[in-house]
């Protein structure tokens, strides 16, 4: 299915959220460090942990919102809520008036009106693609994500730390343009069935969601390898979200300046804000490049063989990271980290599909993504650790723990294999 053969609103989201999508990324990154130059590096970590919480939330109450009022109006009001969130971030760094507490309560708006545009944004896909075509659709908007992951930075590295309140307004007018561009060059995708389903259904509240699709959750626990597959996912989970978290703030500590290369008399150096932007740039042109290639590659080989080796890879990558300031090996380090990374990107989903009764299959993936939800409230306590363990030993402790994922995907797999000959 090519781009042309979209529906209106799917085209128009695709560069809308493409501004959206680089202008987050320009701030997003340097927000550890932000946080943990105001607040200190034990208080950064918590503050950080609170927002994931109220994201979190924020997601499942998303997504009943996208299905009972509409996915147009969600994303619309998502995007308010986002601009309005950037304003008073840029407000609490203006020339005027400096509030870290202001941008911390800014800054967790802003995650919650992201965690409550997504859900309508994939639902979105689902009303107006074909079956055979979504995961067309879903890759072309992920690539999407992954050059804005690319841009972003770069610009970032040089505007939030010397023009932050400029930067923060940008993004705020842009988020504020895209609820109008939503507003009237889009459809409602949400049918009249369901319309019909929400207003006809018991009225249970937003609470009443939130509850139920956290006892939706307690599938894992009724399915020894399922349950596996989550640990492993949290354990795996917490060196992957270091590159937002722990990684710029070791970079800002280890490379003051640093001059990677000379071309004609004319130096290049690097600060460790700078190579930070440079590398997370590295990382996702490199997504962007090979996940297809790679996730087609690893299909040769066994699964477990597969999560075992991106598992090894992600520890040895914690572990060498504290032992360098050249910047050259943290970009070798970054190309292996990313691997780790792409390797396991199809067979994941597949795996799932595999452990779920065809009845289950949606409270199966819903229930999976509790990896990453649980990672991200843990990840956090990586900074207050260096505090008392110093980076050398934090690193080395997140990479253990990753490579004990690796184990856990081995004795998962033992099981399911059992399971499977039964």
């Amino acid at each position: 299915m090519k781009i042309k053969d979209w529906n209106r609103s799917l085209k128009v989201r695709l560069v809308g959220e493409f501004f959206m999508n680089t202008s987050y990324w320009m701030v997003f990154p340097f927000l550890a460090i932000y946080f943990a130059e105001e607040f200190g590096k034990g208080m950064a970590g918590l503050l950080l942990v609170i927002s994931q919480v109220f994201s979190v939330a924020a997601n499942l109450v998303g997504g009943y919102l996208a299905d009972r009022y509409g996915r147009r109006r969600m994303l619309i009001i998502a995007s308010i809520g986002q601009g309005f969130a950037f304003l008073l971030f840029a407000l609490a760094n203006s020339p005027w008036f400096q509030s870290p507490e202001l941008g911390f309560f800014a800054f967790t708006l802003a995650g919650m009106g992201s965690s409550l545009y997504k859900p309508a944004s994939q639902a979105m896909i689902a009303d107006v693609v074909p079956e055979e075509y979504r995961s067309d659709v879903f890759a072309i908007f992920y690539t999407n994500l992954n050059i804005a992951v690319v841009v972003g930075p770069l610009i970032g590295a040089v505007l939030f730390f010397s023009f932050r309140f400029e930067l923060l307004l940008v993004v705020a007018v842009i988020s504020l343009l895209l609820s109008l561009v939503l507003r009237l060059f889009t459809d409602e995708t949400l049918s009249q069935k369901m319309v019909d389903k929400w207003a006809t259904a018991e009225a249970t509240g937003w609470v009443g969601a939130v509850l139920k699709q956290f006892k939706e959750y307690g599938i894992i626990f009724k399915d020894r390898v399922f349950l596996l597959f989550i640990i492993a996912g949290v354990l795996g989970s917490l060196a992957l979200l270091q590159i937002n978290l722990l990684f710029p703030i070791y970079l800002k500590e280890t490379i003051d300046s640093q001059t990677i290369a000379a071309f004609f008399g004319n130096v290049w150096e690097v600060t460790g804000e700078t190579s930070y932007g440079l590398l997370l740039a590295e990382n996702g042109l490199l997504v962007a490049l090979f996940t297809v290639f790679v996730a087609r590659w690893m299909k040769r080989y066994p699964e477990k063989w597969v999560f075992f080796t991106s598992s090894m890879l992600y520890g040895v990558i914690m572990l060498l990271f504290p032992l360098t300031s050249f910047f050259w090996v943290f970009v070798a380090a970054m190309g292996i980290f990313t691997l780790a990374e792409i390797m396991v990107v199809g067979i994941q989903q597949s795996f799932i599909s595999k452990l779920a009764p065809e009845d289950m299959r949606g409270q199966y993936f819903a229930a999976a993504s509790i990896r990453y939800t649980i990672g991200r409230m843990i990840a956090p306590v990586a900074i207050p650790m260096t505090a008392w363990f110093g980076f050398s030993w934090t690193f080395t402790i997140l990479g253990i723990l990753v490579m004990l994922s690796g184990i856990v995907y081995l004795v998962m797999f033992r099981l399911f294999e059992k399971q499977s000959r039964t």
